[in-house]
């Protein structure tokens, strides 16, 4: 099945003989494939866009102390690279791991996070991001 709405269209591996283009595309500015499927992976395509974008990034300090904070939660060996990139699971951190790792920044921020935050965290830089967001919501 195919679909276009505005400037997107979107296929989804269903049946191939039910693919239907709604409209024409001569503008496309972004692609979507997903599937129900393990076998067939998902694939997005989207430019760069021209707008200005304002991004609330955690300062160089609140994210030094995260990343801190999660290797010693995590035990990772010395030498072991662990960037603002990377992802919880991809260093080895299950749900309880991560659960752990948001008590240990809210006891070293003073800060409480709720459990629908917590849910979003999925790299170092969610997590600075956030933690830089409830400290300057505490302290105004």
């Amino acid at each position: 099945m195919a679909s276009l709405a505005g400037t997107t269209i979107s296929i989804s591996s269903r049946p191939w003989h039910s693919l239907q283009a709604t409209k024409e595309f001569s503008s496309l500015k972004s692609i979507s494939f997903s599937s129900i499927r393990k076998s067939f992976p998902a694939i997005r395509l989207r430019p760069a866009s021209s707008r200005l974008q304002i991004c609330c990034a955690a300062k160089s300090e609140t994210l030094e102390k995260v990343l801190k904070i999660v290797k010693k939660q995590l035990a990772v060996p010395e030498g072991t690279a662990v960037t603002a990139e990377s992802k919880f699971s991809e260093l080895g951190a299950d749900s309880l791991d991560t659960v752990e790792i948001v008590m240990g920044l809210e006891e070293a921020f003073g800060i409480s996070v709720e459990e629908e935050n917590a849910q979003r965290i999925v790299t170092v830089q969610d997590a600075a991001d956030l933690i830089q967001e409830l400290v300057e919501a505490k302290s105004c």
